[in-house]
């Protein structure tokens, strides 16, 4: 029998998602929007909540294109908040569009956002080698400062908290625990 975090419970696609991408390091841009994008909309929320939206999220942001987020206009903010698929949250909307121009900005600046997130763990992924859940931190100094970098740079929803959720997504931190088969397998890849 396969030993996971137990955090999944008996829930298929959430164990599809434990299974599969979280803690997989991100290099990707696109992928680390989407994260972006999924984290902010989480905050307040539980993560299987968002998992099952996720479709939905991706239908009504542009297939998470950044680029076409980036020029949303009013009409667009009105279709996303008549959108019974996702969270209709006014702020978490208007957020995303916010954050994909500055996301635009901060890859203009370093190139790619992956160079740029990744300088908060000297990129490279943090193993914490938790034991049990309770050992699992909700913030982290990386998280403080890039949420702190994130914040001066305009972006929204991005708290320490949402941000350390963001980095065991993207894979900057390794938090399964040290019982669960993935976590030796991200360790050796």
């Amino acid at each position: 029998m396969i030993k996971r975090c137990p955090w999944p419970s008996d829930d298929k696609l959430m164990i599809e998602y434990h299974d599969t991408e979280w803690g997989v390091p991100v290099h990707d841009d696109k992928k680390h929007f989407e994260f972006l994008l999924l984290d902010a909309f989480q905050a307040g929320l539980n993560w299987r909540t968002i998992l099952y939206k996720r479709k939905n999220f991706q239908k009504a942001f542009a297939n998470f294109n950044y680029k076409k987020i980036a020029k949303f206009t009013d009409k667009d903010f009105e279709r996303l908040m008549n959108d019974a698929g996702i969270i209709r949250n006014r702020a978490k909307i208007s957020a995303t569009i916010n954050n994909a121009r500055l996301f635009i900005e901060v890859q203009k600046e370093f190139g790619s956002f992956d160079s740029y997130i990744w300088q908060f763990t000297k990129g490279k992924t943090v193993f914490n080698k938790p034991k049990i859940l309770k050992d699992l931190p909700a913030t982290s100094k990386e998280s403080d400062a890039m949420s702190k970098d994130l914040k001066a740079r305009g972006f929204k929803f991005v708290g320490s908290t949402i941000c350390y959720a963001y980095m065991q997504a993207a894979g900057m931190v390794n938090d399964h625990l040290i019982t669960c088969f993935r976590f030796k397998e991200l360790k050796q890849s």
